[in-house]
């Protein structure tokens, strides 16, 4: 079973050892289904087993709500271990250095595989368009008179609560994605692309829109909203991009076409509270 996908114009395919449906498996994926003439991004094939990796070196390990993700580097690219519920079923996939070519060995009777394989293309995706100018961001996103705006922050900052302030208040605003836009340099703009990974919130839509502003919000006593430029524009938008950050080459590329995006857009920070003012001051300032 092979299915296709175009995700922010970007094509790649999966291939399951079984006949089993990928409409069910990945139904977030279902706005996305692409045919499968087109140049592929990358490839992600099931296989029945990997081989033994004696010099995998562990480079990054990351434990969280959504499980416990392991990354090791090997000597031609990267394996990455995912584990959700029981320690002992774990799914594995290996890749390439470039990210191109995956290998995926995936536990079906643990009754979270399917978000397994979610997010394995979802990690291999954020990988493999950095070298074409684009980043998959951890922002929420709200379009309004055809452009989008992307709210950043930690997690529990409230990215959720001040987009859901805009769909309430900014008359004419839409959600585009909830957690993991992507964003890409096409031509002399930027452009902010629905994905099928957007956290909690069913928002899936293979839409687009030019991006009018890149917003970082943290939380305090009043709204106020500060313009940042240059070194602290990059700074405002690399926490929220998704790289190994252990591997240079693709950390290299990440912040050249960040520095570009600073560049050719606005960026800013506010402070605020969860009301209708920071909405609305957020909305002006960035409008300006």
């Amino acid at each position: 079973m092979t299915g296709y996908y175009k995700v922010a114009d970007f094509c790649f395919a999966v291939t399951l050892l079984a006949d089993r449906d990928l409409g069910v498996l990945l139904p977030s994926f279902c706005p996305f289904v692409w045919e499968s003439g087109e140049e592929k991004l990358f490839e992600l094939n099931e296989t029945a087993s990997l081989p033994e990796r004696p010099e995998a070196v562990l480079i990054d390990e990351d434990r969280n709500d959504m499980g416990h993700t392991r990354v090791f580097r090997v000597e031609d690219g990267y394996r990455v271990e995912l584990r959700y519920g029981r320690e002992d079923l774990v799914h594995v996939f290996e890749t390439n250095a470039d990210f191109t070519k995956v290998s995926a060995v995936i536990c079906w009777e643990d009754r979270y595989a399917p978000v397994a394989l979610s997010s394995m293309l979802r990690i291999v995706f954020s990988q493999a368009i950095i070298p074409h100018v684009a980043v998959s961001m951890h922002a929420s996103v709200v379009v309004n008179d055809g452009k989008a705006f992307l709210f950043m922050g930690k997690s529990g900052t409230g990215k959720s609560t001040h987009t859901r302030l805009w769909l309430e208040n900014i008359p004419g605003s839409s959600l585009l994605n909830d957690d993991n836009p992507i964003v890409r340099i096409v031509g002399d703009e930027v452009i902010a692309y629905g994905s099928p990974w957007s956290g909690k919130t069913h928002c899936y839509k293979n839409e687009s829109a030019p991006a009018a502003g890149f917003v970082r919000l943290k939380q305090a006593p009043y709204n106020r909203y500060m313009p940042c430029e240059d070194i602290a524009a990059f700074k405002a938008l690399l926490p929220g991009s998704s790289v190994l950050r252990q591997d240079k080459t693709l950390h290299s590329i990440l912040c050249g076409t960040l520095i570009e995006i600073a560049g050719m857009t606005k960026v800013g920070e506010m402070e605020c509270l969860p009301d209708k003012d920071a909405a609305e001051t957020c909305f002006k300032s960035v409008c300006k």
